[in-house]
């Protein structure tokens, strides 16, 4: 099976240096897919960083006056000194109820780097899928050769 026929990557939000403000990500259409994946990327992140990661979705394609999604799965992580540094959270979205769809990531207490949030997208109604322009490269390899 090769995967990446099966799904759309999208870099939804570039890298924020250390702070305590808010992320929010580029809005989805999910018309034609069944899901998405929010994966935020963390960097180095204080003791006691407060980090929630929080799917919403729109009727319009905006991120003004959104809904948070029901099917919410990352609650507030609270780091220790080095619990949260190079981790990621993950919140999946399955069949949501409005087609725009985006995420927010909120950094309180103290500092937090993030690497970027990545949206996939998955479940296409039509295969194989055009990957987003924010992906440069994409290969696809057969077994593996010594």
């Amino acid at each position: 099976m090769n995967l990446s026929k099966s799904i759309k990557v999208t870099v939804v939000e570039a890298a924020g240096g250390a702070a305590q403000t808010a992320l929010t990500s580029d809005v989805l259409d999910m018309s034609g897919y069944e899901g998405v994946i929010w994966i935020a990327l963390l960097g180095d992140v204080s003791d006691t960083s407060v980090l929630t990661l929080t799917a919403k979705g729109n009727s319009a394609d905006s991120v003004s006056s959104p809904t948070p999604i029901t099917q919410k799965a990352t609650d507030a992580f609270t780091a220790g000194a080095t619990s949260a540094d190079s981790k990621v959270l993950m919140v999946d979205v399955y069949k949501p109820t409005l087609r725009y769809q985006f995420c927010s990531l909120t950094r309180t207490v103290a500092d937090a780097v993030v690497g970027g949030i990545i949206a996939i997208q998955y479940g296409p109604g039509v295969k194989p899928t055009t990957q987003h322009a924010s992906v440069i490269a994409s290969a696809f390899g057969l077994g593996v050769t010594s």
